[in-house]
Parts: structure tokens; C-alpha cells; sequence
């Protein structure tokens, strides 16, 4: 799981709190972490494989939204490999782990080890919080027609950027001045907390607005298209809704329980004596939301997988053929190839005086394409089999 006390528990001196999580059951723990991270693990890698029996679907250019869920997903896969490695190191050599708590001068490999596994977890899940983020604006500006694939290079600079910059900045303040000599104190650790969970907190309270903001905003493209909203149209709309509920639902399933923990830590550290009869209840449940986080923090990642693509299958294709990512765009297809049909199409219209019109319909179907990308679903292919989404 990706918890700031991680680093943390790398302290000798650590706090009270963070020790009687960390020293509840680590051998448990671990194996529930591993179990966890290697089931995601494998779930995520099926999913995203090609499949047997699927139509291949031809976009003749990537969006951005088809590489930002993908870089969600690259987030997850390697955040899970180093959950994967630091609990078996942990099981393997439980006399590394026991070393960590001497300030040791001499011996600098389990700290180097605990510091570095740590921070390698806390930025790539810190990464994936910033890409969902970005994922949310991207899906705005798509709509409103101010986004492109170019603007994936400011995505990767802001992603990037940040989170190595507060994961580099939190780690840095928290083991001032050396890691044999850690600071004690809220006042020291609180800086540590607050550059980790900020982008959860981002995602957890501005997402939801832009999600919203861009349904309205996918609502008033197709109302606008020809001045009317039919049956069809409004089906699309519930269906990018429901896609941006299943994300966000996934998201605080996955990481409500870390919210909840550290806000049990933090109250047991501020109280003069943690093991008092009186927290016995809170101590338990402290312990309860750690076991939880174990297990529901490596499973992000296939849980997003399903909100993204849905069950893709077991039947997995191992035949190397050019595959483009499953994101059409509507004004390349035609009526003769082979490709999944657009989410929302409109007979052509060959008077001259609607190329305006046309043009706009078009920038409009690439918007909504990229909103509904991957939809496979029987109440999609009951839409397209209506008169309104046939040709083009």
C-alpha cells in the first residue's frame, strides 16, 4: 500500500503511531500487500492484452485521453511491482528490517533499501493521482475543444514535475537533518503528510466538479448538433456520466481508508500516552484501516482497468498484429471498413450550404468519441443499430 508511513517507519526515531502500525502483524501484512499487488497485477496486464475475437479498431491518430488512461494504468502496474519487492524483502530478510531501527552509521543498506522502496511506491502512485487529475481536464478541454494530442507534453511536465517535487521536497523535510537523526514531532512530519496526500485530496474534491462540468457540457453539444435530443443521444450522455462515476467510485473505495487512518494516527500521536485503555477502540481501528489499505491500494489498478475498458476477457491473443489504441475517432470511419461505428453519427448532408454545419458536427463527434472511448457495451450496440447513427 502507498502510505507516507513508509518513509516514516525509515526513522529510528520514529513516533508511536507509526510503530504500532508498521510492527502489527508484519509478516501478515506483508503477505496481504503481495497477495494484493500480484492478484492487480496480473488482472491489470489481462485486461490491457489484446484479445481473440475482437474486431481490430483502426484510429488513424491517438487522443490524449487514450494516453493518459494508459499512463494510469503504467502507474499502478509499477507501483504495484514495488510493493511487490519491498514486502518480500521484508519477508525474505526480516534481520534488514530489524536493522533499520539502530541509528547504524556503518551499515547504511537497510536504510537505503527502506528509503528508496518507500519513495519509489509513494511517486508512481503519486504520478497516477496527478494523471487522473490531468484525465479530468483533458476530458474537459476536449469538450470544449481546447485540447489536443500536443498538449500531452504539458500533461507529462506537470505530472511528472509535481509529484518528483513534493515526493523529493516531503522526504527531504522529514529526515532533516540526516535519516540516523530524524526530527521528532507533528510539527516536523506534517509537511511530509500534507505534499503526499495533496494530490488525493486534488482528485477527491476538483475531479467530481470537472467530471460534472463536462457532462452538462457534453449534454449541450448534443442538444446543439441540430437543435434536438433524442433517446439515442441521451443514452450516450448517461453512459459518459456512468463512466465518470465508476472512476471516482473506484478511486474513493481504494483510498478512503487511507484518509481514515492517518486521520486515527494523527489523533492517537497527539494524545500523551497511545496504549491508554481509553484508545483501545481507535487503536483498533487504526489497525483495521492499515490491514484494509493493504489490500484495497495495489487493487486500484484493476479496478480502474474495469471502469476504463470494462471485462475485456479471458481469451488473450498472443499473435503479434499492429494494434492502435481503441479510441475512434468519428471522421475517419466509413461505411466499408471494418471498425466500430461512431458513438454518434448524422446522415451526411451534400448541399453546400451545410459544410459548415458538417464540419462543426464532425469536431463535435470527435469530442464525444473521446469521452465514450472503448464502449463495447449491448446498450451501445442497440444505439448504433438506430437510423441516426447510421453512415456518415
Amino acid at each position: 500500500m502507498a502510505s507516507p508511513r513508509l518513509e516514516t517507519y525509515c526513522c529510528p526515531n520514529r513516533d508511536a503511531a507509526t510503530q504500532l502500525v508498521m510492527t502489527f502483524q508484519p509478516k501478515v501484512f506483508c503477505g496481504v500487500c503481495i497477495g494484493s499487488a500480484s492478484i492487480s497485477l496480473l488482472l491489470t496486464v489481462l485486461q490491457l492484452l489484446p484479445k481473440k475475437g475482437q474486431s481490430p479498431r483502426k484510429m488513424p491518430k491517438a487522443s490524449s485521453s487514450a494516453t493518459i488512461l494508459l499512463l494510469i494504468s503504467a502507474c499502478d502496474i509499477l507501483g504495484g511491482l514495488g510493493l511487490i519487492f519491498r514486502s518480500s524483502v521484508w519477508l525474505g530478510f526480516p534481520g534488514l528490517v530489524a536493522n533499520i531501527s539502530v541509528a547504524n552509521g556503518t551499515d547504511v543498506l537497510p536504510s537505503v533499501f527502506c528509503v528508496g522502496s518507500a519513495m519509489w511506491i509513494q511517486l508512481l502512485y503519486s504520478a497516477g493521482f496527478w494523471w487522473l487529475f490531468c484525465y479530468a481536464v483533458d476530458s474537459y478541454l476536449v469538450v470544449r475543444r481546447s485540447a489536443g494530442l500536443s498538449t500531452i507534453v504539458l500533461y507529462h511536465m506537470m505530472t511528472w514535475g509535481l509529484a518528483l517535487l513534493l515526493c523529493v521536497e516531503g522526504v527531504a523535510l522529514l529526515y532533516y537533518p540526516s535519516l540516523s537523526s530524524c526530527e521528532n514531532g507533528l510539527e516536523h512530519a506534517v509537511p511530509h503528510y500534507i505534499t503526499t496526500y495533496a494530490p488525493l485530496l486534488l482528485v477527491l474534491v476538483v475531479n467530481p466538479i470537472l467530471f460534472r462540468r463536462t457532462v452538462s457540457a457534453v449534454a449541450s453539444l448534443l442538444k446543439g448538433r441540430q437543435g434536438i435530443y433524442t433517446e439515442n443521444e441521451r443514452r450516450l450522455g448517461t453512459e459518459i456520466q456512468i463512466r465518470f462515476f465508476k472512476i471516482m467510485l473506484v478511486f474513493i473505495i481504494c483510498w478512503s481508508s487511507n484518509i481514515i487512518n492517518e486521520s486515527l494516527l494523527f489523533y492517537l500521536e497527539m494524545q500523551p500516552d497511545i496504549n491508554e485503555i481509553a484508545l483501545k477502540n481507535i487503536r483498533n481501528a487504526a489497525l483495521i484501516t492499515w490491514i484494509i489499505m493493504g489490500v484495497l491500494n495495489p487493487m486500484q489498478g484493476f479496478l480502474f482497468t474495469l471502469a476504463f475498458y470494462g471485462w475485456t476477457g479471458w481469451r488473450v491473443d498472443f499473435k503479434w498484429q499492429k494494434r492502435e489504441i481503441p479510441w475512434e475517432s468519428m471522421s475517419s470511419s466509413t461505411a466499408g471498413e471494418n471498425a466500430y461505428p461512431s458513438p454518434v453519427n448524422y446522415q451526411s448532408n451534400t448541399h453546400d450550404s451545410k459544410k459548415v454545419s458538417t464540419t462543426d458536427s464532425q469536431q463535435t463527434d470527435e469530442a464525444i468519441s473521446m469521452l465514450s472511448e472503448g464502449n463495447t457495451s449491448g446498450d451501445d450496440r442497440l444505439a448504433r443499430s438506430s437510423p441516426i447513427y447510421q453512415g456518415w
